[in-house]
């Protein structure tokens, strides 16, 4: 369609009148058009860039995985900060704790003019203990008790300043074995995946080869997929660029993202100051994308799909466990609230309710009718064996007096007394 052409809005006519109210709800008859002017509804954006900007931002992560695997320093090499203190040794005397602890640590953090406000959510002593049952239980119910605070906070008579603690991903760490996933992986991926995004990782991807690397990440995705774990994937738009689609299916190819972290520059053999590990054979590179894939992870985690991270937990994961929350408490639902109601459709819909309502009182009708006949027929089967039963008897009496009958007459035939000596009854010829 030209610029200058104009369009004539498309008609629907249908002699069934539910069937035109659904044509017209359709959205595939709407009609597209191109402006022959400048109006400035394009400016949009721009206009969502200075709101956002002039707001500022926040995002909420949290890091699940076992000590030692690198987690503090994966978080500030992410970020650029030293949002994590260097951590003292502990001597081995001292007493650990034997619960999981959650530890919250906010930032804010200002890039080029925008502001974030960065809050991330420490899961010390998770996987520590030689007896780690139950041991996710905090980190679930932390969980729950943000998203049951966001809702205790819509609910409220004033909403303008709603504070978003609402956790949008969890970074969770993978021990380099080389194996497969151990059994508290999949139980914790299991308790998480339905309430956060998941986004695992293999922690010091520095101790594995690369063939070892790709053996890992095959058996950790056949794992994942085997216990229908739902991992976060980025979402794809219609009007994404063929640019846009290969970026996000080459971060997606990466997943489970094998990551090294190093918050300290070194030199390498050809004299260049990069961040990363320095070990005798060589320096491993943590913005080099040949030596792990921390360029992907924090693309995908900052770069590019931040704000679908936030999307998909506001918009799935919150609302479904908000709406098995009110569910449980015994909130319902009315359809009928805030619903356009087409008179057409309507009129149809109370028909069918009126048609349904007469087939089941006919059902019912029936069902009463076949309830009498079978009680009608039981009591006419129960008379006709009672007058069988009386018949029987009484044709039996009579056989009975036939019989005695027979033997009376045989005894006056041959001149026998009818009653034996003794008795004072009896037949006698005189």
């Amino acid at each position: 369609m030209g610029n200058g052409e104009n369009s004539v809005p498309q008609t629907i006519s249908s002699s069934n009148p539910k069937a035109a109210a659904q044509a017209a709800s359709d959205m595939r008859n709407i009609v597209r058009r191109k402006l022959t002017g400048y109006v400035g509804f394009a400016n949009l954006p721009n206009q969502w860039h200075r709101k956002s900007v002039r707001k500022g931002f926040n995002f909420n992560v949290m890091v699940v995985g076992e000590s030692g695997l690198g987690k503090s320093t994966l978080v500030n090499t992410l970020f650029n900060t030293s949002l994590y203190p260097p951590k003292e040794r502990k001597p081995p005397s001292l007493d650990i704790s034997k619960t999981v602890s959650i530890q919250s640590i906010s930032a804010d953090i200002e890039e080029n003019g925008v502001r974030l406000r960065l809050t991330v959510v420490d899961t010390p002593g998770f996987g520590d203990f030689i007896n780690n049952d139950e041991s996710w239980e905090p980190i679930v119910k932390n969980i729950e008790q943000r998203f049951d605070a966001y809702l205790d906070a819509e609910n409220k008579v004033n909403r303008m300043n709603i504070v978003d603690n609402r956790i949008h991903a969890v970074v969770y760490f993978i021990q380099p074995t080389g194996h497969s996933l151990k059994p508290l992986d999949v139980e914790v991926m299991r308790k998480l995946h339905t309430k956060v995004n998941l986004i695992p990782v293999i922690a010091k991807a520095d101790t594995l080869t690369d063939e070892e690397i790709n053996v890992f990440k095959q058996r950790i995705l056949a794992d994942i997929n085997h216990h229908r774990i739902q991992i976060f994937e980025g979402p794809r738009y219609e009007l994404d660029d063929e640019e846009t689609i290969a970026e996000n299916n080459e971060i997606m190819s990466k997943v489970p993202f094998a990551v090294v972290g190093a918050n300290t520059e070194v030199a390498t053999a050809d004299g260049r100051k990069v961040r990363g590990r320095a070990y005798p054979w060589g320096v491993i590179e943590v913005d080099n994308e040949e030596h792990c894939d921390f360029v992907k992870l924090r693309q995908m985690l900052i770069r590019t799909h931040m704000e679908e991270l936030k999307e998909n937990t506001n918009n799935f994961l919150y609302e479904n466990y908000r709406s098995d929350k009110l569910t449980a408490m015994g909130v319902q639902q009315d359809s009928s609230v805030f619903k356009e109601v087409n008179p057409a459709v309507k009129q149809e819909e109370e028909r069918s309710l009126h048609e349904a309502k007469l087939q089941k009182m006919e059902l019912e009708m029936k069902m009463v009718f076949q309830q009498k006949v079978q009680e009608k027929e039981s009591k006419l089967r129960q008379s006709e064996e009672e007058l069988y039963a009386r018949h029987r008897e009484m044709k039996e009496q009579l056989e009975r007096q036939r019989q005695e009958l027979e033997e009376k007459k045989t005894r006056v035939e041959q001149g026998r007394p009818l009653e034996e000596k003794g008795k004072r009854k009896g037949f006698s010829l005189r």
